[in-house]
């Protein structure tokens, strides 16, 4: 048995890289296409963690209101588009049971897991009053925790176990995942699966950069494979889950990447995400997920909604 915890940085850079350059040799260049189905732009979409654990079901585990609403209509989306679709990118949330953003990860000083939705600043981990299961990660959390800090980050939150990688609630919306099927079929092409999140000692809601590098893991440093596909396209659409954390992070990391000349061609499917709701005195998610909005507007990208989008 393989000894916790160690990443193979490897195989986590595989896993990053080679279904994206899969799925650009599996798609039919435009050459190959006859004059009349040949698109005149390049016209991509991103979904990101559109999973059922953040489906508001009641046996999901980490639900978003609105989240299957969101996904039925970027379904519908995708099979009124269809071919004018060059390639689809859907990001899968992925992790396991020990996780920083986990309770099992945690215990207080009797011994208690935390509450989902407990925040954890770096004055509590140096207190004592959280800490590590295994106090040998004890300075590894305290460090990290004053990373988020000074980055400007959100804080460490303790979120319930979601997206556990073989589980139910890793798998695609069932609506949208048909649509992402009959989209594979009709234009002789494979969705491009994006894996994040496997890191256990960092939380990773952008899909280029987990919110701290682990340096032994290149799975949490900038997906430059990914970044460059966007970067060929002429229009990108994005959607997903949730509005006010996995999107807003992966749209900010790729705004902040990719050079001002290619903002403009993101269009936010606004009809197509939700932010997690303000829990008790935290942070108002909604509010600041509007703000960025306004934010990523003014940086030149479109907000639009499912019905508007090429139509």
């Amino acid at each position: 048995m393989q000894k916790f915890f160690k990443n193979d940085g490897a195989n986590a850079k595989t896993s990053r890289t080679g279904i994206t350059r899969f799925t650009r040799h599996a798609r039919r260049s435009q050459t190959d296409l006859p004059q009349k189905e040949r698109n005149a732009m390049r016209v991509h979409l991103l979904v990101i963690d559109p999973q059922k654990d953040f489906m508001d079901d009641k046996d999901s585990a980490l639900p978003v209101p609105g989240a299957n609403a969101d996904m039925n209509r970027l379904a519908a989306l995708i099979r009124r588009v269809g071919p004018k679709f060059d390639d689809i990118h859907v990001t899968l949330d992925s992790h396991r049971v020990i996780d920083v953003g986990h309770p099992g990860m945690w215990r207080d000083k009797d011994g208690n897991k935390p509450a989902p939705f407990t925040m954890i600043s770096p004055d509590d981990i140096a207190n004592g009053i959280w800490t590590p299961r295994n106090p040998d990660f004890r300075a590894r959390m305290l460090d990290y925790a004053k990373a988020l800090s000074k980055q400007g980050n959100y804080p460490l939150m303790v979120w319930p176990e979601h997206c556990i990688i073989g589980t139910p609630g890793h798998n695609v919306q069932s609506e949208l995942m048909k649509a992402l099927i009959e989209w594979e079929r009709k234009v002789f092409a494979n969705v491009d699966y994006v894996v994040k999140g496997t890191n256990t000692f960092t939380e990773h809601y952008g899909a280029l950069m987990a919110e701290v590098v682990d340096p032994t893991d290149p799975s949490t440093s900038l997906n430059t494979a990914l970044l460059d596909v966007l970067a060929e396209a002429d229009i990108v659409a994005i959607a997903g889950e949730a509005l006010s954390h996995c999107v807003k992070s992966t749209v900010t990391q790729i705004a902040d990447n990719i050079g001002a000349d290619h903002v403009k061609k993101f269009h936010v499917l606004t009809d197509c995400s939700s932010p997690v709701p303000q829990v008790g005195n935290g942070p108002d998610f909604p509010a600041i997920a509007k703000a960025w909005l306004t934010d990523m507007e003014g940086r030149g990208m479109t907000l639009t909604t499912s019905t508007e989008f090429l139509s």
